[in-house]
């Protein structure tokens, strides 16, 4: 199995020994049509998946580069909407990308957006429940979030080169994806605001989140997240 997977990702492996078509002939030609096929839409959904990446790059470097990838990583789920969870690491570890050291982390938004359109769903926590907690009580509070908020941490202007796909700036750039109807949301965040709502879903109290995110950044103000949290259907629960 082990050959034919490497054969099957690589147009420069023959076509494994023994491999028969259905009248017992030698299915190297059949082989061929069959491994560019295969190439051909595993290439596609990384493409499909990773738009930004693409424009990016260009749709020939793109090929290169996901067929690269697809012999390293070749599929283990019959998904295909979950294939391509190792793409950014690996254009990180691309040596001949260095000069788009943001290419990485647009990846990682991308791959993002997708996990959080496939995420179950939860009722959104109706506000009035968070304004009915004495404010003494607040900081105490534990909030559970959707299965669909995700947090992108980057050093680049990873949302506005996600936007516009144009040359990266030095800014950097924490993005909160939520998924108040049916499609993801990407929107930045303020300095402090994605090692609050980190801690909040690693199941920290408030006011524990709030002291991680003011040590990070002084001015904190949990106020802005928080309205997005809950404009963006985010809390499910309190505890």
């Amino acid at each position: 199995m082990k050959q034919f997977i490497s054969a099957l990702m690589d147009a420069h492996l023959p076509a494994p020994d023994g491999l028969q078509d259905g009248m017992a002939h030698t299915a190297g030609r059949r082989f061929d049509v069959y491994r560019n096929n295969v190439v051909h839409s595993l290439i596609t959904a990384l493409k499909v998946g990773f738009p930004t990446v693409t424009r990016l790059l260009g749709p020939e470097n793109m090929n290169r580069v996901a067929g690269a990838f697809l012999r390293a990583h070749p599929p283990t789920d019959p998904r295909m909407m979950y294939y391509g969870a190792a793409f950014p690491a690996f254009l990180e570890s691309h040596k001949q990308l260095d000069q788009m050291g943001y290419l990485a982390d647009v990846a990682r938004l991308e791959l993002a957006i997708r996990q959080a359109y496939h995420a179950g769903d939860a009722p959104a926590m109706p506000s009035e429940h968070l304004a009915e907690i004495p404010p003494e009580a607040l900081l105490q509070t534990k909030v559970h979030l959707a299965p669909a908020v995700q947090v992108i941490r980057s050093d680049w202007p990873v949302l506005d080169i996600w936007n516009d796909a144009q040359t990266a700036q030095s800014k950097a750039q924490d993005v909160l994806i939520t998924r108040p109807a049916f499609d993801p949301i990407p929107q930045a965040l303020p300095p402090g605001g994605a090692t609050w709502i980190l801690a909040l879903m690693q199941g920290a109290k408030l006011g524990d989140a709030l002291d991680a995110a003011t040590t990070e950044a002084p001015q904190f103000d949990m106020g802005g997240p928080l309205t997005l949290l809950l404009l963006g259907g985010a809390l499910v629960s309190l505890e």
